[in-house]
């Protein structure tokens, strides 16, 4: 980030973790955050809602489709990271279906 004026930012460049992460939102999110620190304390709690937040930014966000490879390879690191099964906020991640509960929603059921 550079000064770009008296109230504005330039962002020159992003780190790669971010990939195709909604960079102008994670400012602005870390921007807020800043006007609401107000001690040591709340900047190390805000430390970590910002990785939070960078972490949430650069998620697979609903509606984007995703070739094979790489639903292939999300899977192969969510098997390598703990505490894979819910976001930063505490939503799943994924769900598990029985072949019987598939069934049941293509009204194959018996």
């Amino acid at each position: 980030l550079e000064r770009f004026g008296p109230r504005a930012v330039a962002v020159r460049e992003t780190p790669a973790l971010l990939g195709q992460a909604d960079i102008e939102g994670l400012v602005r999110d870390i921007a807020d955050g800043l006007a609401e620190w107000d001690s040591a304390a709340a900047l190390g709690d805000s430390l970590d809602a910002i990785i939070a937040r960078m972490a949430c930014h650069g998620s697979v966000r609903s509606g984007r489709v995703l070739r094979v490879d790489e639903m292939n390879a999300l899977l192969r690191e969510m098997e390598r990271t703990p505490h894979s099964g819910q976001c930063i906020h505490g939503r799943p991640t994924y769900v598990e279906l029985k072949k019987s509960d598939i069934e049941r929603l293509f009204g194959r059921t018996r």
